[in-house]
């Protein structure tokens, strides 16, 4: 069993360190509100930190899960940040959704200190955490991510190298694309439904079996049509996430016309005090 860390303790961080500690392993664990770390401890035991440094010390892999760029920078190059715990040869492991520009300035900043960095932002939302069954996109060397691999397992259905450092977020932002067109394509069509005065269970039964199914069809279509958001992933983090695909495709020329619309749907939503509600609430703004 491994010496670990586990650094951020938010909706996905807490389950994830969880699966590692019921796995076996010796896990400490800090979070920038001390109470958060002190309550994972009295559940599921093992230790906590003050700081990311003191943490990292001794483990032999350093994971995080935290909420944009500065924050990552601030648990691990910033003061009594994990860089400066972590030993030579030692991991980290970054699960933050994050710039593919910040995951290779930290991968080239752990590798002139002598240990490994992967990029492995997650999909699957606070219930895939929960479960365990995590879709994980990891960026690195390949003899870095086999050390890793079988951790990720712990709370991981499915984890693939996708190449060098960066190209867990690059993957990561085309999934976010990829569900900003879904949700805004099925918002439209359940509010089509209820226009023309259909049953729209019945019309999410018939077509999820077709061509037009898909897991937001699945798992979000009947609570949109019950106009129930208060779970899920956050509309405000959404926006973060398809901001950096945004700039990203600024940089590498790509057209990105349908997400860049949809991110001014999520800020209609935001101005209408949806911040916290689940991206699925795209249809209020069809219905307002």
């Amino acid at each position: 069993m491994a010496k670990l860390a586990f650094l951020g303790l938010g909706v996905m961080g807490y389950p994830m360190a969880g699966h590692l500690k019921a796995a076996g392993h010796e896990v400490c664990v800090y979070n920038r509100t001390a109470a958060k770390a002190e309550a994972w401890v009295a559940k599921h035991g093992g230790t906590s930190a003050a700081t990311p440094a003191a943490a990292a010390e001794g483990a032999e892999v350093v994971f995080a899960c935290v909420g944009n760029d500065d924050d990552l920078r601030a648990v691990t190059t910033g003061p009594e940040g994990a860089f400066s715990g972590l030993e030579k040869g030692a991991v980290f492991v970054d699960h933050t959704t994050a710039s593919a520009g910040v995951a290779r300035e930290l991968g080239a900043a752990a590798a002139e200190a002598g240990f490994g960095f992967i990029d492995a932002p997650v999909s699957g939302g606070q219930a895939g955490a929960e479960n365990g069954v995590l879709t994980v996109m990891c960026g690195g060397e390949e003899a870095t991510y086999a050390k890793v691999a079988p951790l990720i397992d712990a709370f991981a259905r499915s984890c693939r190298l996708m190449g060098p450092v960066g190209s867990g977020q690059l993957t990561k932002m085309v999934n976010q694309i990829c569900i900003a067109g879904l949700v805004q394509g099925l918002s439209e069509g359940m509010n089509f439904a209820q226009k023309a005065g259909l049953d729209g269970a019945a019309v999410l039964e018939v077509i999820s079996k077709g061509a037009a199914g898909s897991w937001q069809m699945e798992n979000r279509g009947t609570t949109m049509l019950a106009g129930k958001f208060d779970f899920g992933f956050a509309v405000d983090w959404m926006r973060k996430d398809l901001g950096i695909c945004l700039a990203e495709a600024n940089g590498n020329g790509a057209s990105l016309p349908v997400t860049a619309l949809v991110d001014q749907f999520y800020k209609d939503v935001q101005k209408m005090g949806g911040g916290r509600w689940d991206t699925s609430s795209l249809i209020a703004r069809l219905q307002d």
